[in-house]
């Protein structure tokens, strides 16, 4: 058998058949995962549901203008990408920065980093797809009295310049 460089792990008793692809239906996400007052979570993607070693997989919903308490997830990397609705991301020790995202945007949440989530939108739901780097479901939430007016933080990267930067 050649050798192509790639670590290839013996195939299970069962061939993978259970123990290799898994599809997560919608309608049989977990509810029962760490919650924060404002949002509904749901985990798809966990040890406990498919054994997953180092990464946690689920849904958010926020409520029409509702927003999340203040809360970050320790160690744990977060992405967000929303599906449906505006996102209003506020972050800092005082949520004093601000930016928002919509449908196919992409938002990360690095470890330790003061959160909430707002949906920017009065009458629709905001939906989004949540992955985190451990396959533990960790939100630490706290007690912060945010700045009155944030400030709005443009994307910036070494690539792209906000526009008119």
């Amino acid at each position: 058998m050649p050798h192509d460089g790639h670590h290839h792990t013996e195939a299970p008793p069962d061939g993978w058949k259970h123990s290799g692809v898994r599809v997560i239906p919608a309608d049989s996400l977990d509810p029962n995962t760490a919650q924060t007052p404002g949002m509904n979570r749901a985990a798809a993607i966990n040890a406990a549901r498919v054994g997953a070693q180092k990464i946690w997989a689920g849904t958010v919903h926020i409520h029409p203008d509702a927003k999340t308490g203040a809360h970050h997830h320790g160690h744990l990397e977060s992405v967000i990408y929303v599906v449906k609705g505006r996102a209003r991301m506020r972050w800092g020790e005082k949520l004093e920065f601000v930016a928002e995202a919509g449908p196919g945007d992409f938002i990360y949440v690095p470890p330790y980093v003061p959160h909430q989530e707002i949906n920017a939108s009065a009458d629709e739901t905001l939906e989004c797809v949540l992955v985190r780097s451990d396959n533990e479901a960790m939100a630490i939430n706290i007690d912060i009295e945010p700045v009155e007016k944030p400030e709005t933080v443009l994307w910036v990267d070494p690539i792209h310049r906000a526009p008119g930067g």
